[in-house]
């Protein structure tokens, strides 16, 4: 089966392109720097040529609030229309769970607004919400950070590992569409201040976590189970403390 992964050079696409190709599957990566500009629409026609699904993991360039609408509403229209011209028959697209509740920030009101025009698109579609990566959760940290202290709120934060997102995001792709949502999340849920002390601890990292109720995650006040899944989802295999000895 052709494959098509948009952003597949990037942390999750290329980790979802090996592991399709490691099934017999032709995965295709599909980017700027492969010949394939979703924005411009250079490139699309010619690697849809002959694909049975896409998935779109690409993720946005700048993350102000314009720009970022502007991406992700722009290059999701420019696909869908090639992959209706091209007789694609699934596009697969990889969002972010609690993005419905993380609107007082740009970046996930465009995800919000993505998801809306696959779900109004003329191709079957399947939308995986997946949580954080612990590939990021440095970043977090040092979003957080002023001075030596981390400022986190006591919500529940359940990362996962990438290879897990890829194996999750890869399944679906060769299932049928499921014209609707699914989420995976990480095999261990957390509050967000404790975890971060505890791996702090584990680093020998000297900044001191502050539970901090008005503390924001990149600009959002999250409540209390905004980044975790409501209900059943799919879980991770690996285990934070596991993928930290791996990732060294």
């Amino acid at each position: 089966m052709k494959i098509v992964v948009i952003g597949g050079t990037g942390l999750i696409g290329s980790k979802l392109v090996a592991k399709l190709g490691e099934h017999g599957h032709e995965a295709i990566a599909a980017a700027p720097n492969t010949g394939v500009n979703t924005l411009t629409g250079e490139g699309l026609a010619e690697v849809l040529t002959g694909a049975s699904v896409v998935v779109d993991v690409s993720n946005a360039p700048v993350w102000e609030d314009a720009a970022v609408l502007d991406f992700f509403e722009t290059s999701t229209r420019n696909v869908l229309a090639a992959e209706a011209e091209a007789g694609v028959g699934h596009h697969v697209a990889l969002s972010v769970v609690g993005t419905d509740k993380l609107l007082e920030s740009g970046y996930f009101r465009a995800k919000l607004a993505q998801e809306k025009l696959i779900e109004a698109g003329p191709v079957p579609y399947s939308i995986v919400r997946a949580t954080q990566f612990f590939e990021f959760v440095p970043r977090i940290a040092d979003a957080a950070t002023d001075g030596n202290e981390v400022h986190l709120a006591h919500v529940f934060f359940q990362p996962m590992a990438g290879d897990d997102v890829a194996a999750a995001v890869g399944r679906v792709a060769v299932g049928t569409p499921l014209k609707g949502q699914v989420e995976v999340a990480g095999p261990d849920r957390y509050r967000m201040d404790d975890f971060f002390r505890k791996v702090f601890a584990d680093s020998n990292d000297h900044r001191q976590v502050v539970t901090d109720p008005k503390a924001v995650y990149f600009g959002i006040s999250p409540t209390e189970g905004a980044l975790v899944p409501d209900g059943d989802a799919t879980l991770g295999d690996l285990h934070f403390d596991d993928w930290t000895k791996t990732a060294k």
